[in-house]
């Protein structure tokens, strides 16, 4: 495998960590009642604990990679005397020192007894939100680059809030068909709906504002490698946001009469959701590393 190749695999491993780490425990943190909650940290412990490590590893992995391509390959991505430089005397470094520290705070958010949800939630979306101090979102100076970060930091938590969300409300679906349906588990697809409605509608209007900064213009020419994957990528959050509209105002109106049947639809379509946020992921790693024209 080239250096390239590993740098994207990376970045996507680390995107979806990050992003089901950030809406899955926000999840269960804000939307979730505490008794819900607590059956659900324990059906997603591993999971929770996965995302994680993998967040982690691949905060490192990713400073290792990039210094392997500043330098000559894979065999400067250990050569601890360039990686000192890299995090010393580089922008991406610096911007890279918060984020090695937001990682190793995440393992102690896990430690914190009652507060660990609320904690692993605030440490995994600084982790997330520090990715718009580097790459394209960090090209302008000044207040349009203060602008520019914050609205990609607004965007990537949008995002992840969205998208690692759907982790848990899968379960909650199953508990709502039992015998009798879990109260809290309604509840919380309520609250979900709410906030699922804020997520999607910040993901659509902070996406148009970093087209409009790194672009200036809709990604019309497909010859362009960048344009054609951003427009893909816009092809692919659109039909997520068909799948999510299609649940909302479709299925959920129709638990009542088919219980069991519309659950179970639900339940598919969520997974589509979460197939299609992937896809997203994995665009987003292939052309955040090209130069945009």
């Amino acid at each position: 495998m080239d250096l390239e190749t590993a740098l994207q695999a990376c970045r996507f491993l680390h995107y979806a960590a990050a992003m089901v780490l950030f809406g899955a425990s926000a999840f269960l943190a804000v939307l979730a009642p505490k008794e819900l909650a607590g059956r659900l940290e324990v059906r997603l412990r591993f999971l929770l604990t996965a995302a994680a490590g993998l967040a982690a590893a691949t905060t490192l992995a990713w400073l290792m990679l990039k210094t392997g391509e500043i330098g000559d390959g894979w065999a400067d991505t250990l050569d601890p005397s360039l990686l000192a430089s890299v995090l010393a005397d580089s922008s991406f470094g610096r911007a890279w020192q918060w984020r090695l520290a937001f990682a190793v705070c995440l393992p102690a958010a896990f430690l914190l007894g009652e507060r660990r949800l609320p904690a692993i939630a605030c440490c995994s979306g600084l982790l997330l939100a520090s990715l718009a101090l580097t790459g394209h979102a960090a090209m302008l100076s000044g207040w349009p680059g203060f602008l520019q970060r914050g609205n990609h930091m607004l965007h990537l938590l949008a995002a992840g809030a969205w998208l690692g969300a759907l982790i848990p409300l899968l379960p909650c679906l199953a508990m709502l068909g039992e015998a009798p349906p879990s109260a809290s588990a309604g509840r919380a697809l309520r609250r979900f709906s709410t906030a699922g409605h804020v997520a999607v509608s910040l993901v659509v209007v902070t996406g148009i504002a970093n087209t409009a900064f790194v672009l200036g213009h809709p990604p019309a020419d497909w010859s362009s490698p960048y344009q054609a994957l951003l427009a893909a990528k816009i092809g692919l959050v659109a039909a997520m946001i068909a799948t999510a509209s299609a649940n909302r105002y479709w299925l959920v109106p129709r638990i009542r009469l088919a219980r069991t049947q519309t659950l179970r639809l639900l339940a598919s379509l969520t997974c589509l959701e979460l197939l299609l946020g992937m896809g997203v992921l994995g665009l987003v790693s292939l052309f955040g590393i090209i130069e945009p024209a």
